[in-house]
């Protein structure tokens, strides 16, 4: 509905108009919430969705197609492309496309930004993140580590808001460690259907040894690995819940994305120095600070944390009734709740003498 605004003009509103068909570039990671985070919201507004999934799912984007046409949306409104990356640019440069959206790493959300900001077109990015969370000297340290450990596992560690770097007070340090080396020891590896696993195969051997090689790189420049760090042995791209510590800047476990479980410890002196750590990444997707004085929680991560959501004693997660997304590199504009509705329309002014 159109939203008065009272100005010196007989009548004056804001109304929401939409822009068309808004291509959306989706992950693989989470092959239909991630679609449906973004197809619900721009569809409602009005849109028309072209879906251009990743190339290892695409039962997962003919699946969600066709529940779309079961809801009753009529035929073709959200259109699934089976198309490669290479073929990503002549979409965007179509002229029927109005918008982009893409959800995935930081390269390709430049390359489409790049490409859909030469042909001025909306683009909505979230991208990659290596998400802080910081264990204050007064955390309930138990409670602490268990969400950490519940996070740093979510989807084996391929999540981009799973944590990965855990900034941690000094005077704790020590308990801190032996909670997450003991969670992380239980943590049950193998077959992802079976029901006591905890920690399934990763998606791709490359995506295997690329965090291989950063652990590695890691530990030559002087971390210590605490748990974990080696290839199983076997079928299947399996990666061990590994804990690296002594964790310093200009290791691939501090600068880059670890995608996988692999748990990055980094001590500091106090507070100041934690919140500095936290910021201290090109990322900005979300952040968690852990702490029994409720109210310091709430104004660090309120004003001092650089990142689009920020949790205090709870794992960093989407909710359809908030907006979600990130700042710096980790992307901009956001998706869920009325913010991302309006996100795919034109905002129009009309002003009435």
């Amino acid at each position: 509905m159109p939203e008065v605004v009272e100005t010196e003009a007989s009548r004056s509103f804001v109304t929401f108009q939409p822009l068309g068909v808004v291509l959306a570039v989706m992950p693989w990671n989470f092959p239909f919430w991630q679609v449906f985070r973004f197809a619900a919201p721009a569809l409602m507004a009005g849109n028309a969705g072209v879906l251009k999934h990743a190339s290892n799912v695409p039962g997962c984007a003919l699946a969600i197609a066709k529940i779309f046409r079961q809801a009753g949306f009529p035929d073709h409104l959200l259109q699934t492309l089976l198309i490669g990356s290479g073929q990503v640019e002549a979409v965007v440069a179509h002229p029927l496309v109005k918008a982009v959206t893409l959800t995935g790493s930081t390269p390709a959300g430049q390359a489409v930004a790049s490409q859909a900001g030469a042909m001025v077109k909306k683009t909505v990015l979230e991208l990659g993140g290596s998400d802080p969370y910081i264990i204050l000297a007064d955390a309930d340290v138990e409670a602490a580590v268990r969400t950490c450990v519940a996070s740093r596992l979510i989807n084996n560690g391929q999540s981009c808001i799973a944590a990965k770097r855990f900034i941690v007070v000094e005077s704790i340090r020590e308990p801190v460690e032996a909670r997450f080396v003991a969670q992380m020891r239980v943590a049950r590896m193998g077959d992802p259907l079976a029901e006591d696993t905890t920690v399934g195969p990763l998606a791709r051997h490359d995506l295997r040894d690329t965090l291989h090689q950063q652990v590695q790189v890691s530990i030559a420049q002087g971390a210590h690995c605490l748990l974990g760090g080696t290839i199983p042995a076997g079928q299947g791209a399996f990666y061990p819940p590994t804990v690296l510590t002594q964790v310093s800047k200009g290791m691939p476990a501090y600068d880059e994305e670890l995608f996988g479980p692999v748990a990055a410890i980094i001590a500091v002196r106090d507070e100041a120095e934690a919140i500095r750590v936290a910021n201290d990444s090109p990322f900005g997707l979300g952040a968690a600070v852990f702490t029994q004085d409720i109210a310091k929680g709430e104004r660090l991560a309120a004003q001092e944390l650089e990142a689009g959501c920020c949790c205090v004693n709870t794992l960093v997660q989407s909710d359809p009734r908030l907006p979600f997304g990130g700042v710096k590199a980790s992307g901009y504009g956001r998706e869920l709740s009325h913010y991302g509705i309006k996100e795919f329309v034109n905002i129009k002014t009309v002003h009435v003498r």
